[in-house]
């Protein structure tokens, strides 16, 4: 199983990480290798009953992701050219409570064809993500009859200022079948559950100190007033690091949520689905992706005199269905509806007629009428650092100015749909959203260098739906494939060259022999033939030479 936690850890991060963009098809889990040499044999066929069916689909719900600088980093890409392109990225993120469900009938491994995972969470810096550990994750096949569950208590670690969870439960389960591949019950379910979670006890990005002298110059205000905010943020109990002393700070151990921004005290899921679905008038199905969240309230500034208590009324679910066919595919998404109450009061309703709402952060300037307990917390909201009404204050005389703001946004739906031809002909269709998202914002009152338009991001209920059909729809059924025969092997290497056809190389041999039989012919007719007498030699002097 720790090959497979390997496989899936870093994908699975780098989809809740990478949801600012619209949704692209998700591609296999480890991507299918080049033959080493080109002029090798193909791989074998499969032997056997083969699936009919072809179905693409992912879901992802992530509880909460924080971004530290959004939109501050170029995106990094493999393509020249395409980083000028793509939108820019947070410089660091960090997710909590990830639920993600996959099928892909095209995946080059056998047991990546179905994936569910449940994740305690993620971390990116600069789009790099590192793997996640204490994942719970199941794939198919073989096929999984019952669903593997565990708990998780994350322990602690420098990243609690940005997020800190309790006890996280998870279910997943992943199924495939051998004969007809993705249609069973349900593909890929997997579900993450957090008993709590709070988030940002400081904004790393505002500076840690209170005297902003030398520093703070505001390009709207003159000298003197910006000498009136610098001791106005003097009197103030903490830095705007932890919004004048609001937040709790770097270091803080506290686990009830109070002193952060964003804390959710209540049992809070996330469930991720990939299923095959019955197309009307077709015995075919289509593939359909869903993502669900369960959140029944959250707080903002929880134990602070600001508290903002944010009730969801209506809870998100994305549903995304690929027919194969883009008239028939669709998008179906249930807006969330949240009502903002701080201090007993209604400060509004968010949902999709109304998808924002600012709370601003400001500071009361001196010289105004004193009014005790006022001067060393900021003013956020209607509300003033010792309780009493922004507008009973104003009445009184008191003066403020706004350095920051908090924006609450929801919805945020946004869809891509396209035909395809690869892997197979069919049509895909994709959409990201959020319950809801939380900015803290400067304003141009806020005179410190290099700021960006957003300091820091909260988001609440990130979902991702994707579906790849093909065209018709998802066929349910097993072909029979007779066995092939492989081809024959190419030779390895260089062939044995043949050797020069000459008479000493290729006639040597039967030379031999004819010389060897030739050789006894002789030896024969020498000893038959008569032999002849012999001839008696006479020896002849010379005559002597005369005078």
């Amino acid at each position: 199983m720790s090959r497979r936690l390997a496989v899936m850890a870093l994908p699975t991060t780098a989809v809740f990480l990478a949801m600012s963009a619209l949704p692209a098809m998700a591609q296999p889990t480890t991507p299918v290798p080049p033959p080493a040499n080109p002029s090798a044999p193909p791989p074998s066929a499969p032997i056997g009953p083969q699936p009919l069916g072809h179905a693409i689909g992912d879901a992802s719900t992530g509880l909460a992701v924080v971004r530290l600088l959004p939109n501050s980093t170029p995106t990094k890409a493999i393509i020249p050219g395409a980083e000028d392109k793509l939108p820019k990225q947070a410089a660091a993120e960090m997710g909590f409570g990830l639920a993600t469900a996959q099928a892909n009938s095209e995946a080059y491994l056998s047991y990546e064809k179905s994936i569910a995972q449940s994740a305690p969470g993620g971390f990116a810096f600069q789009g790099s993500s590192p793997q996640a550990p204490g994942s719970l994750a199941q794939t198919a096949p073989p096929n999984n009859a019952q669903p593997r569950t565990g708990g998780l208590n994350p322990p602690s670690s420098p990243l609690d200022t940005l997020v800190k969870a309790g006890l996280i439960n998870g279910r997943v389960q992943a199924q495939w079948s051998d004969t007809l591949g993705p249609c069973v019950e349900t593909i890929s379910d997997a579900s993450t559950e957090l008993a709590s979670l709070s988030a940002l006890n400081a904004i790393p990005t505002l500076p840690g100190v209170t005297d902003l002298a030398g520093v703070f110059d505001a390009p709207n205000l003159d000298a003197n007033a910006d000498k009136a905010i610098i001791d106005g943020l003097k009197n103030l109990t903490g830095p705007l690091s932890t919004l004048g002393g609001v937040l709790a700070g770097q270091g803080s151990t506290s686990t009830d949520g109070k002193g952060s921004l964003v804390s959710l005290p209540n049992t809070l899921s996330a469930r991720s689905v990939v299923k095959l679905v019955d197309i009307p008038g077709s015995k075919n199905k289509a593939v359909q992706s869903t993502s669900t969240l369960q959140v029944a309230a959250l707080k903002l500034l929880a134990g602070t005199p600001f508290e903002l208590s944010i009730n969801v009324v209506s809870q998100p679910t994305l549903q995304v269905t690929s027919t194969g066919d883009k008239a028939t595919s669709t998008v179906k998404y249930t807006a969330p509806v949240l009502e903002v109450v701080q201090g007993g009061k209604s400060l509004g309703k968010l949902d999709a007629a109304n998808p924002k709402l600012d709370v601003p952060i400001g500071i009361p300037l001196p010289g105004a009428p004193a009014i005790p307990g006022a001067d060393k917390l900021p003013i956020i909201g209607g509300l003033l650092g010792n309780g009493q009404g922004l507008q009973d204050a104003l009445g009184k005389g008191l003066q403020k100015l706004d350095l920051g703001v908090l924006r609450l946004s929801v919805a945020n739906l946004q869809q891509k749909g396209e035909d395809s031809t690869q892997p197979f002909k069919g049509y895909q269709l994709g959409a990201t959203a959020r319950m809801l998202d939380l900015q803290v914002l400067p304003t141009d009152a806020l005179g410190l260098p290099n700021l960006p338009a957003a300091l820091a991001q909260i988001s609440l209920g990130e979902q991702v739906a994707r579906a790849f059909a093909p065209t018709g729809g998802v066929i349910c059924g097993t072909a029979t494939q007779a066995p092939q025969q492989p081809p024959a092997p190419q030779p390895q290497g260089k062939a044995t060259p043949q050797l020069a056809y000459t008479n000493a190389a290729y006639q040597s041999v039967p030379m031999f022999w004819a010389g060897t039989a030739m050789l006894l012919v002789g030896v024969v007719l020498v000893a038959a033939l008569p032999r002849r007498p012999r001839v008696a030699q006479v020896e002849v002097k010379p005559e002597p030479k005369s005078d």
